[in-house]
């Protein structure tokens, strides 16, 4: 099977179950119905495409198959944001409250804390990608142990509007947001395609990329950027979900089996896109609501991802 006929394979695959999503047992009240669930698959879709896509561009900076964007930080940041803002204000405060002013903030200081990080890391020559992930998961263990700090410190009331935030939710998902995220994520799309040509040679190396002629330090630092606005919008639009990008970006690697990242990235998007309906379906029509879909991803990440770990162990 060519590359084009594997995605148009998930393509359908990924349309059929987002109609089944949709018009499943409408009944009739359709008319309230269907507006809802648009939105809920318009969320899944933007989330998803987000996650999958700075995953694989990710995995490909560093020339890791078994690192995540979340590697650096940004998830712990979120919940110690959110926890610092009942932790201080309340839950009933308008900053909190407000999924608006809530989503502005997180994205805001996600962005300038990933920014900060990267020119302190990359201000002198020759700095080490690996150094920063090292550094990233020492920020990731501080926010972790401050975020624990507080809650327990918290009133048991107001935890529970933190633990709300801890699994990533897909109802109730606010208009204005999704229209805020769809236009971040598109603009930083369009940017993009100014370096997605490097991202093939940028696959063989630090070394040969810089032998064939790429500005490797330049080319890395701007595809880092980007990487960290997409997380961060995802991550503050629904809450986050650690091994999405982990599952989806490996099972595309070995579905299509190419280097090509121009299918790579839509194989992927395609795949998380196809998990996130489906597991939503899961967590709705078999589960009926007891469970969250971040819970069955991480459950299903966690386990690839060690069993990608001992698959690099033994070779």
């Amino acid at each position: 099977m060519h590359n084009k006929s594997r995605v148009a394979l998930l393509a359908i695959i990924s349309t059929i179950l987002i109609l089944i999503f949709v018009f499943t047992d409408l009944g009739n009240y359709w008319e309230y119905a269907l507006p809802r669930r648009a939105l809920k698959v318009l969320a899944i879709v933007i989330t998803g495409a987000a996650i999958a896509f700075s995953t694989v561009v990710f995995q490909t900076i560093t020339n890791n198959k078994i690192l995540t964007p979340s590697i650096i930080g940004l998830d712990s940041l979120y919940m110690l944001i959110q926890t610092f803002l009942i932790f201080v204000f309340g839950s009933n405060n308008l900053t909190v409250m407000n999924k608006g002013y809530n989503f502005a903030l997180s994205v805001g200081l996600m962005v300038l804390f990933s920014g900060i990080l990267y020119r302190v890391l990359f201000k002198r020559e020759g700095s080490n990608i690996y150094f920063l992930l090292l550094i990233g998961i020492i920020f990731g263990t501080l926010f972790q142990s401050l975020t624990s700090f507080m809650q327990v410190l918290i009133d048991p009331n107001e935890f529970l509007v933190i633990q709300d935030r801890m699994f990533a939710s897909f109802n109730n998902i606010n208009t204005d947001l999704l229209l805020i995220a769809g236009i971040g994520i598109v603009g930083v799309g369009i940017y993009f395609l100014k370096f997605a040509k490097y991202l093939d040679v940028l696959s063989l190396g630090r070394e040969q990329a810089i032998n064939l002629g790429v500005d490797f330090d330049y080319v890395v630092k701007r595809l880092l950027i980007i990487v960290a606005i997409l997380i961060s919008i995802s991550t503050a639009l629904v809450g986050p979900i650690t091994f999405l990008g982990l599952l989806v970006a490996n099972v595309a690697y070995q579905f299509m089996k190419t280097y090509r990242h121009s299918y790579l990235i839509f194989a992927s998007v395609l795949i998380s896109i196809i998990a996130l309906v489906g597991g939503q379906l899961i967590v709705e029509r078999v589960f009926t609501f007891t469970t969250t879909l971040s819970v069955i991803i991480n459950f299903i990440g966690g386990v690839y991802f060690i069993y990608l770990l001992l698959k690099e162990s033994k070779s």
